[in-house]
């Protein structure tokens, strides 16, 4: 593959670090919003919508999706990196998850009447989505165990299911859920189950609460439990047809991956910038920092496992753009193992460094650890990749595990 980034994604990437150093780093914590307990008193900064015109306005809008940016995978690559340099970011250029991976669904299988509703409205990001997949009751990194359920009743679907972690549903301008359910008990293994658009104003969609990650509730998204009691929607929103919910997670969770993992460089080059100007410039016993504890190899060996993963990440990018989801299974999966672990131990080194400043709300390292840690669950935990990956190299000796 060809290293260099393409024109456009040159003239993208001094756009996007032009924006995020002039308008989003300086001004973080003036926009940074700590919410509580109470999800329904969540607002959203006025001057993030402010930034969200501005980003549309120069052109720095939807730039996750092709058809809308003309951007691959690989020229998204570093866009997002620098995106997720700053946990604000990615929703001022309308290229937040989980919105990023609903909006693909609906634009690669969602019908004309169903991309009118909720397409244009997420695309113009006047409506945020979430995607109600994982429940507590089953073990949901095994995706056939999904019990929530679809049954169709006449000309409409009737919906039931408790689901949990799905984010961004606390936002106030969520509005709409995709909900994976089984729809035929009896069909084929991975033809049980479809894909149904649900509003959250529908009667019986009930948010019970909002999940903490380690004692924070990263407002204004959330992660909420949802319970949906008998809800009943037209048959017009289920999604490509029943049984076809497999057929579109592989096609969702396949970039969606990608995204989190090149958000996740961001995050630890962010890591690794705090540790080098924290190893030099506290003094310890009359010395910098970096002359105790193997500091220095420390960050000499973040910068070169950094390196290691985004050279994963643009090569799975590359794939995606070349042969599409189904080839790039393997590294897919690698890249969802190797750099949520490689974020997660360069932030807790920083940490480290910082001492007891590292596990507070002065510096943003608790925040950024509890995401990269969070991604070793999220979107499939690490030890069904690695399953994949060794199913990946175990047939190509015709061998099974």
């Amino acid at each position: 593959m060809n290293f260099d980034h393409s024109t456009k994604a040159q003239e993208y990437i001094a756009k996007v670090q032009n924006f995020m150093d002039v308008h989003v780093i300086p001004y973080e914590n003036e926009l940074w919003y700590e919410g509580n307990e109470d999800w329904t008193s969540w607002t959203i900064n006025p001057r993030i919508e402010e930034l969200k015109s501005m980003a549309r306005a120069q052109g720095l809008w939807n730039l996750f999706l092709p058809s809308e940016s003309g951007l691959s995978n690989t020229d998204y690559a570093p866009l997002a990196e620098i995106m997720g340099y700053s946990a604000l970011a990615s929703e001022i250029f309308n290229c937040n998850a989980p919105d990023t991976g609903n909006m693909e669904v609906l634009e690669k299988y969602g019908t004309h009447e169903q991309k009118s509703q909720w397409l244009e409205p997420l695309l113009n990001g006047e409506i945020r989505s979430v995607f109600c997949m994982t429940e507590p009751d089953v073990a949901s990194s095994d995706a056939t165990n999904i019990a929530g359920s679809i049954t169709e009743s006449g000309d409409h679907l009737i919906i039931n299911g408790k689901k949990w972690w799905s984010t961004g549903i606390g936002h106030p301008k969520a509005k709409l859920a995709i909900f994976l359910g089984l729809s035929d008990a009896t069909a084929a293994k991975h033809a049980q189950h479809s894909m149904v658009l649900v509003p959250l104003d529908a009667e019986g969609v009930h948010i019970k609460r909002m999940l903490p990650v380690f004692n924070t509730y990263d407002a204004p998204y959330g992660h909420g439990e949802v319970h949906f009691d008998n809800v009943s929607v037209p048959k017009s929103n289920i999604i490509l047809g029943p049984g076809r919910g497999f057929e579109i997670a592989q096609g969702r969770l396949g970039p969606g991956r990608i995204h989190h993992c090149m958000r996740l460089i961001g995050v630890a080059e962010r890591a690794l910038k705090m540790m080098v100007e924290r190893a030099s410039e506290r003094i310890a016993f009359g010395k910098p920092l970096t002359y105790f504890s193997g500091n220095a190899d420390i960050i000499a060996n973040a910068r070169m496992e950094i390196d290691m993963a985004r050279l994963l990440v643009l090569k799975t990018a590359y794939l995606l753009d070349t042969i599409g989801v189904k080839g790039a299974k393997s590294e897919v999966s690698q890249i969802k193992v190797v750099v949520p672990n490689v974020a997660c131990k360069i932030i807790d080194q920083a940490i480290q460094m910082f001492g007891g400043m590292g596990v507070s709300n002065d510096t943003l390292l608790a925040n950024m650890y509890g995401y990269a840690r969070t991604l070793r669950l999220a979107d499939g935990p690490d030890e069904v990749h690695r399953m994949v990956v060794a199913n990946t190299e175990f047939k190509k000796y015709n061998l099974k595990i």
